[in-house]
């Protein structure tokens, strides 16, 4: 039997996306993960902070590594992040990944009241800061000033050593100044969902040529893309079922030179919504055509899907698969949910 690799030669690693439920049922989704061979799981931020849920599933589990995917970086004080991540990773035995990303202006802005700031700019003092103190919380601290942040660790008191000191810093990135960035000062690149099985193959070389610019090894850095997928015997019934979600995202302006870039602009353009819309995308649901779904979603029975999912090993060292969610019901979502479950312990049981 041919031995089935991801993009550096490793074993191929797949993630999940765990909801926010009672502990019960986080608990025995989680363990049901470890045992099909999940290699971690991540939670969302989606307003409130997402360490409580990993940490709940970190003391639940033995094996399964835990990751915020994403912490929004910008509403919170990095220090903050820094003493989150810590605590993690004490909580799950050094299984804690820490995820982060900028989120856009109009959330952080609209939604959490946060100053106008360059995302970039903050982002990568965040990283900055997070690594400082993760690495000397139990030291003597030297005062750190940067463009948003002065830091002169008044009435700071030492703490105990953190389990590990350079705790993984994973970051999502959708454009190429973002992706970029990661792949200079990152630990692990999360390619946004928007990312298509063919965009992603194309940046393989990009991704290549920026790390040989920064002076790294492909291998420095882990490279994990979240498609959307839609399990389903009756395929137009998949696609259906996710037409609301791409019609969501292609609502956001902010995305569309990412769309054109994609060809998908005039379509995105049909689609965007107004601020304050973005709750209810029925409106413009029927703006996205079946081509569109499935440039996004992979949708279908299991052994169609797995063949389209296929190039991304190509790039990618694991991938994290997720549901639909737009415009379904808890009995939808639970069943494409159950879908990928059993399309990971297919793709398990092949690689052996």
């Amino acid at each position: 039997m041919t031995r089935v690799t991801n993009a550096v030669g490793g074993k191929r690693k797949w993630w999940g996306v765990m909801p926010v439920l009672p502990a019960p049922a986080m608990g025995g989704m989680a363990k049901q993960m470890e045992q099909v061979g999940f290699e971690g799981v991540f939670s969302l931020q989606i307003y409130g902070a997402p360490f409580v849920p990993m940490a709940a599933v970190a003391a639940m589990t033995d094996t399964l590594k835990v990751s915020t995917g994403i912490a929004v970086a910008g509403t919170r004080s990095p220090v903050e992040t820094a003493y989150n991540a810590i605590e993690c990773d004490t909580i799950s035995e050094g299984r804690f990944i820490l995820g982060l990303g900028t989120s856009l202006h109009s959330a952080l802005e609209g939604i959490y009241g946060e100053p106008h700031r360059k995302l970039l700019t903050h982002l990568r003092e965040v990283v900055k800061i997070v690594r400082y103190v993760n690495a000397n919380s139990h030291k003597e601290m030297e005062p750190l000033h940067g463009e948003y942040y002065d830091l002169e660790w008044t009435e700071k008191m030492q703490t105990a050593p953190p389990l590990r000191e350079n705790i993984p810093i994973w970051i999502a990135a959708l454009k190429d100044k973002l992706t970029s960035m990661t792949l200079e000062i990152g630990d692990g690149l999360m390619v946004h969902a928007l990312w298509t099985v063919n965009y992603t193959v194309q940046k393989d070389d990009f991704i290549r040529s920026e790390l040989a610019r920064f002076g790294r090894k492909r291998e420095d850095i882990e490279i994990n893309a979240w498609p959307w997928i839609a399990i389903n015997e009756d395929k137009q019934q998949a696609i259906e079922d996710s037409r609301a979600t791409v019609a969501g995202y292609a609502g956001y302006k902010e995305y569309e030179d990412f769309f054109d870039s994609i060809g998908f602009g005039d379509l995105a353009r049909d689609c965007q919504l107004a601020a304050g819309e973005h709750g209810d995308v029925s409106g413009v649901i029927d703006k996205v055509s079946d081509d569109m779904v499935q440039a996004f979603v992979k949708c279908g029975p299991i052994d169609e899907v797995l063949e389209q999912i296929e190039p991304f090993w190509g790039v990618v060292d694991s991938l994290c698969p997720m549901t639909p969610y737009r415009n379904l019901s808890m009995e939808q979502l639970t069943r494409y949910n159950e879908g990928l479950f059993a399309m990971v312990a297919e793709a398990k049981r092949r690689e052996g």
